[in-house]
């Protein structure tokens, strides 16, 4: 059940009404309900791996009390090194182990010692990586005493599988959605109508832009040794853009559903391609992702390595990167792609720039002036390539990819060009609308306008692009993660 889909559509109506007119009011049942309809949402992915979402959520509702209560320092730690263990146990041994069976395998292979080792009959939970992050935090939370643990088990559940973002993210923080699951809750008229201008604006990216993008890139990547240079490099920028609509449109549609129910969740996504470096890039992509990874990982490493000075935080930041490269899939592409991304914030490191906002000057016009824009696409160019890597089925592949790529056909005409002039004539004016709007929370927050029929005419339109121009239907790329 995905968020495009007749089936969701029935099962948000069906939620809703109970929720606002059978449940007005009353907190607990409505968060029974969300509960239940988190637990169904989740079972209709594939309801075998239901169990071990509950299974997950009971351990660490008992390990987040019992940390809390240890009566000495030790013991807390213990605890929490404990749910630590099982958290990443339960990631690794689902999502990893025969990526590390067949990784071992082939290297003994390579040295010629032969194995006979067999890869297991595993079902990926689908947004385990999602759920085990939110696990993890509550547990350390708890024990560096930022929080206090919830005895309230039903919130806690829903908290764990809250349906809008249980698959892809965003990744929430406790102290973020538990105390507003706790709170009363009304009939948000505002809240709602920019949650569904939310769910509107992640429509139209996935739709109309990521579907479409989707189109072009998967037959250039299945037979790229086929295709001239230009054409590479024209596949390799729509994946960016393709990516980003696929990701930024779930996350939209999840954070307006949310806001629907009166949640505000985390906003997952700040208009990235206007980073002017790479470390501006990734506090605007997957924040949720990133931020959990900065707290977690980044700044402990960071304190702890901090007399090697500079090559501290390249260890730290080279270390974070792996991770979220690896938390990514079961793939070298990944690990490799997480590297690549670290070594790009090592020129900037050193040159004392890691902590420092770039200033976004504007010029006639209100667009960006030169400088501005030649470091926006230098980053953007840089993750491009990076991305050529994360879309590869293999190490040996990408590099081939971007191998071919500088070559004299470089300068021919892309095949098929004429094919992708729907999706880059809705990626310029998705960037120029996000340029517009690049101080608000998302690019359809249209507020500022009073008069309600021009509202309500960019309604009509988007919702004219998505009817009309509607690509072949294609899974959510992070839903693989």
């Amino acid at each position: 059940m995905i968020f495009n889909s007749i089936e969701f559509l029935i099962f948000f109506i069906a939620v809703f009404l109970l929720y606002y007119f059978v449940l007005k009011e009353k907190t607990k049942l409505q968060n029974i309900l969300i509960l239940m309809a988190s637990y169904a949402f989740y079972a209709f992915a594939n309801w075998k791996i239901l169990p071990l979402l509950i299974a997950s959520t009971a351990v660490f509702y008992g390990l987040g009390i019992a940390v809390y209560n240890a009566k000495t320092e030790k013991n807390k730690n213990w605890l929490t090194v404990l749910g630590v263990i099982l958290g990443l146990g339960v990631l690794l041994y689902f999502k990893y182990a025969n990526f590390f069976i067949t990784s071992f395998s082939d290297l003994f292979e390579s040295i010629g010692l032969k194995t006979n080792w067999h890869t297991f009959n595993i079902i990926v939970p689908v947004g385990i990586s999602f759920y085990t992050f939110r696990l993890l935090s509550y547990i350390i939370d708890i024990n560096n005493g930022k929080y206090e643990p919830t005895r309230d088990a039903v919130a806690f559940s829903a908290y764990v599988a809250f349906f809008p973002s249980i698959l892809s993210g965003p990744i929430d923080r406790p102290n973020l959605l538990i105390p507003q699951l706790q709170n009363k809750r009304t009939f948000d008229y505002n809240l709602a109508v920019d949650g569904c201008r939310q769910i509107l604006l992640g429509l139209f990216k996935k739709l109309v832009i990521a579907n479409n993008c989707a189109i072009y890139v998967n037959k250039v990547y299945e037979i790229f040794p086929e295709q001239n240079s230009s054409t590479l490099l024209l596949a390799a920028i729509l994946f960016s853009f393709q990516l980003y609509a696929d990701f930024a449109g779930y996350s939209d549609m999840a954070i307006g559903v949310g806001k629907i129910f009166g949640f505000r969740i985390t906003n997952n996504f700040n208009y990235p391609f206007f980073a002017q470096n790479i470390v501006e890039y990734w506090r605007r992509w997957h924040i949720s992702l990133t931020s959990w990874l900065t707290d977690y990982v980044f700044m402990p490493l960071n304190v702890k390595w901090r007399n090697a000075g500079n090559w501290g935080m390249t260890a730290a930041v080279m270390t974070t990167f792996v991770l979220i490269g690896f938390w990514h899939g079961a793939n070298w592409t990944f690990i490799l792609f997480g590297f690549i991304q670290g070594l790009l914030y090592i020129p900037l490191i050193f040159s004392g720039k890691m902590f420092k906002k770039p200033k976004t000057t504007t010029g006639k016009w209100g667009f960006p002036k030169i400088t501005v824009l030649l470091n926006m696409l230098l980053t953007f160019t840089l993750v491009t390539f990076g991305n050529i890597i994360f879309r590869s089925e293999t190490i040996s592949a990408g590099f081939d990819y971007m191998r071919r790529i500088f070559d004299l056909s470089i300068f021919a005409m892309p095949l098929k060009v004429m094919n992708v002039f729907i999706p880059i004539t809705f990626i310029v004016a998705l960037l120029v609308v996000e340029w517009i709007q690049r101080n608000k929370q998302h690019a359809l927050d249209i507020t500022g306008i009073n008069n309600k029929w021009i509202r309500r005419t960019i309604y009509l339109i988007i919702i004219f692009c998505i009817v009309w121009f509607t690509g072949k239907n294609e899974t959510f790329i992070y839903f693989q993660f």
